[in-house]
């Protein structure tokens, strides 16, 4: 293992541990432009390394191939590591295709990618209101983990809404949300509630899509196949997902205004990764990485102090006054 020395959580009432700092595997897929096998391996390994044994990918992240690089390396390597996989976003599933046995045929075919005889984790990636709201599906996913086929179930959710329907159900162990320094509401919506039913919360997207590594220009460009180009206006599906759901130039101006409360010794990045490791609901982020020393630099989060008290309420002041009212999409 290497210096850093990473956290663990408990997530939910699985009796796993896992990393406070994970990694997020979408960008393994390609969809934040092209990514060699190389660098992927490199991503992997270096997570490893730092004592990361927490992975979340998709089956829809580069149609498989994210699963497929977790299959080959992680369990050569820390084979005790834990990998959250999800279902719900497949061409022929989304938006009504959902059924028992669509959901078992894509756990197996996850299966057989990450070499796993049974899912650490599924969730249901970001499935319509209407689908969680009748209820099957979390009979569905009940069914397949009675056959051993997984181990627990949790629910990657866009809404307030549809985390609140999730956690009608007590058997469901982790709640997958945007939570950052654009995206403060969960504090008070719901990070309680989840405290009080032992639900794990794992917070995608917590640099909001890199805006608040703070790297970013007016000049900044994406590549074509980079979702931050193709979907900054949720032109292929929800603008949340995208910069947390604030427009590029706008997101420009607010990062500015939160650099302010950066402490010495800390990047924009890590700042706003350790904010969101202070809030005790939160069980784990899960950063993508484009390379090895990213990795490194994200796993640094787990040692930095916590923010200062009065830095947390000034910036849940500014989110309600002058962040919020700029979200693009449903909260």
């Amino acid at each position: 293992m290497g210096n850093t020395l990473v956290t663990t959580r408990q997530l939910g009432r699985t009796g796993m541990a896992v990393s406070e700092i994970g990694l997020g595997c979408w960008q393994l897929g390609g969809d934040f432009g092209p990514v060699s096998a190389a660098t992927a391996e490199a991503v992997i390994e270096q997570a490893v390394k730092e004592g990361i044994n927490f992975f979340d990918t998709a089956d829809v992240y580069g149609d498989g191939i994210s699963e497929q690089y977790l299959g080959k390396l992680v369990n050569q390597l820390m084979p005790e590591a834990v990998i959250a996989t999800k279902y719900g976003r497949a061409a022929g599933t989304y938006p009504d295709g959902y059924s028992l046995t669509d959901l078992r045929d894509s756990v197996r075919r996850a299966q057989d990618r990450l070499q796993r005889d049974s899912l650490d984790l599924l969730q249901l990636h970001c499935v319509p209101e209407r689908v969680l709201a009748e209820q099957h599906i979390f009979d569905w996913l009940r069914e397949v983990q009675q056959e051993g086929l997984i181990k627990a179930f949790g629910a990657s959710v866009e809404t307030h809404k549809e985390a609140e329907i999730c956690l009608e159900h007590s058997d469901l162990q982790s709640l997958q949300i945007i939570f950052n320094l654009l995206r403060q509401r969960p504090i008070e919506a719901l990070f309680d509630k989840a405290l009080a039913q032992q639900v794990g919360i794992i917070v995608r997207l917590p640099l909001a899509s890199g805006m608040l590594s703070g790297k970013f220009s007016k000049d900044t460009a994406f590549a074509e196949t980079d979702h931050r180009n193709y979907n900054k206006d949720g032109e292929a599906f929800s603008v949340g997902e995208t910069f947390s759901g604030i427009a590029f130039d706008k997101g420009l101006e607010i990062v500015e205004t939160l650099k302010q409360s950066v402490p010495e010794g800390m990047t924009m990045a890590q700042f706003a990764m350790r904010w969101i490791l202070d809030h005790e609901a939160v069980t784990t982020i899960i950063p993508g990485a484009s390379s090895a020393s990213q990795v490194t630099q994200n796993a640094r989060v787990s040692q930095l102090p916590v923010v200062d008290k009065a830095v947390h309420e000034t910036l849940f002041a500014y989110y309600e006054s002058d962040i919020e009212k700029h979200i693009r999409c449903p909260l």
